[in-house]
């Protein structure tokens, strides 16, 4: 781009044009991913990040990724700028994933590159991609049985995989010989890497076009303003303060509840979010550092904020996030943590419940509980090569204030995908034998949360480690103001033979032609189901969402079969029966 005149300080077209400008290329840079990396856990499931960061490290913009991820970048980053903050130069490439120094869990890798013009640091760009695969005890690397992080896989601080341009030759040779798909693993590193440079590229041509000290000023602003917008949402929701309290049916090694206690205290135009009263740290691999804590929180606050609040470090200075140390929301080493995702859901859902008290029309009922991870890894029957399959099944909202819940999507902290299932069959020794929703899952109300997801794997390799990492079977995701609850989640094997139903969370050992069946949870329903347009109810039925029994139980709307065929909904005779519905709860 050709350098324009100096601009006027703090132009609100110029201003709008950057902030623009920022987004297209951090959006540009999420393409780039999904069009190089090698893996199908980054390039169909989608479970990566990429965001921008002025030379402070404050996230200036964030991508249409995983939203999960990048809460935690300001603890990231400062743990990079802690060990090299002194000592980056042009070409430099920082990666990491310890969790105990900036990371969340192994499998993601952080990677940073400093952006330079004249001389000078201007900015980062920021790319976290979910690996499939850094060693350890079990393929994929994301076990929920794990007891300590040693068991988890390779942990790698803050190093420099490139330092002036050169390569570190050590640091890829260290990572291949401890990773059991070293192909791909490095494959999508080097895609990363592809990222980084685009996004450096195109932020160097941003500040050559309005020049570095303007964009700089400009950036100074956006924050600002992220912060302005932020704090005047809050400062029209009521002080006091708000609690929930939701829970973890187990960390796979005990079968015991896991406390998860929110209180947010609202006072004038700041957050205070307090987790004191969760758990202490537990045994298996479902601890979550505090950075991934602060991220789910942000997050979720940030969805009960108006649309054109910028997703940048502004929102972040409204918010203080505490958890007390060696719980499970703030674990001490070596805590294992690769399956903390799972505890981050839940997060999300306390933080939910507390603010449907503050500001119930901008809330939804709780969801799935966040995807489901399903892996099998081992090796090919006919090639002998390795195969490791991370499937995260992406299910349900709950409902919402004015709409019901929607089916077969991502939570709502994710921006996932669901693998197709011949991509995965293409790709690995297995056969979906169904994938489809899940009648009668949804929690009823006014408006139904969505349905829960099924998937059924039949494993056509000699043998393989599986392993399930789950949740909500004893404790069903909540309605709200008189919603249902939805349908707990289910594991089975074998179900068409010798049936043997499995906790939420499994590693194991299974052979050739063994069949697991997971049944997601569902989204809960948001208010009164018999307030519930019968015409919607018919509709449901029609599309065999829900049963003729579920909706007279449910809804109060007896069905009869002579209207089962009906196509429009508006000429259906239906009628409540609301002793049948109150018996039905």
């Amino acid at each position: 781009m050709a350098k324009a005149a100096k601009v006027p300080a703090q132009d609100p077209f110029t201003f709008a044009v950057i902030k623009s400008a920022l987004d297209t290329i951090v959006d540009d840079m999420a393409y780039t991913v999904m069009r190089t990396a090698r893996s199908s856990i980054v390039r169909d499931v989608l479970d990566y990040s990429c965001t921008l960061c002025d030379a402070e490290g404050l996230i200036l913009a964030q991508a249409k990724t995983v939203a999960l991820h990048l809460g935690a970048v300001p603890d990231a980053i400062a743990a990079m700028l802690a060990k090299f903050g002194n000592d980056l130069a042009p070409g430099d490439v920082i990666i990491f994933n310890d969790p105990y120094n900036g990371g969340m869990h192994l499998p993601d890798i952080f990677m940073f590159k400093p952006i330079f013009l004249g001389g000078q640091l201007q900015g980062h760009a920021v790319v976290i991609a979910h690996h499939c695969d850094v060693g350890g005890r079990v393929p994929g690397s994301n076990a929920a049985d794990s007891t300590e992080i040693y068991q988890e896989g390779l942990r790698i601080p803050p190093l420099k995989l490139y330092s002036k341009g050169a390569a570190n030759e050590t640091l890829p040779r260290l990572i291949r010989q401890n990773v059991r798909l070293p192909d791909l693993v490095i494959g999508d590193l080097e895609a990363q890497l592809a990222t980084c440079s685009i996004g450096e590229r195109e932020f160097c041509r941003l500040l050559e076009r309005y020049g570095a000290a303007e964009s700089r000023g400009y950036f100074t602003r956006l924050i600002d303003y992220g912060e302005t917008l932020t704090r005047k949402a809050i400062s029209a929701w009521p002080d006091g303060t708000y609690r929930f309290t939701d829970y973890i049916d187990g960390d796979g090694l005990v079968d015991q509840r896991i406390p998860i206690v929110c209180a947010i205290t609202v006072a004038g135009d700041h957050l205070t979010v307090d987790f004191t009263d969760s758990s202490t740290q537990v045994k298996g691999a479902i601890n979550s550092t505090l950075s991934f804590v602060k991220s789910a929180t942000y997050l979720t606050i940030r969805c009960a904020l108006d649309q054109d609040v910028p997703n940048n470090a502004g929102v972040y200075r409204c918010i203080t996030v505490t958890a007390p140390k060696g719980s499970i929301l703030n674990p001490e080493i070596p805590a294992a943590v690769a399956a903390r995702a799972l505890t981050g859901y839940r997060v999300v859902d306390v933080v939910m419940g507390a603010l449907a008290q503050i500001v119930p029309q901008r809330v939804v009922a709780a969801g799935e509980g966040g995807n489901t991870v399903i892996a099998f890894g081992g090796r090919d029957a006919e090639t002998r090569e390795p195969f490791i399959l991370v499937d995260m099944i992406n299910g349900a909202w709950g409902a919402r204030a004015d709409k019901d819940g929607i089916e077969g999507v991502t939570n709502p902290s994710q921006n996932m995908s669901n693998m197709p299932v011949e991509t995965l069959e293409d790709r690995f020794p297995i056969l979906v034998e169904e994938y489809g929703f899940r009648q009668d899952s949804c929690g009823a109300g006014k408006y139904r949360g969505g349905l829960g997801l099924v998937r059924q794997y039949r494993l056509l390799a000699p043998g393989a480690m599986m392993q399930i990492r789950a949740d909500r079977h004893d404790h069903r995701p909540y309605g709200l103001f008189g919603g249902g609850s939805a349908a707990p989640s289910r594991n089975a094997l074998n179900p068409d033979d010798r049936l043997e139903v499995l906790p939420s969370k499994v590693t194991r050992e299974i052979t050739a032609g063994v069949v697991l069946r997971h049944e997601q949870a569902a989204g809960g329903g948001y208010g009164d189901p018999l307030a519930r347009d019968p015409k919607a109810v018919l509709a449901d039925v029609l599309d065999e969402k829900i049963s003729a029994d579920f909706a007279s139980t449910q809804f109060g709307v007896v069905v009869d079969a002579a209207h089962m065929a009906i196509d429009d909904a508006a000429t259906g005779k239906l009628r409540r029966d609301k002793a049948a519905a109150r018996s039905g709860d």
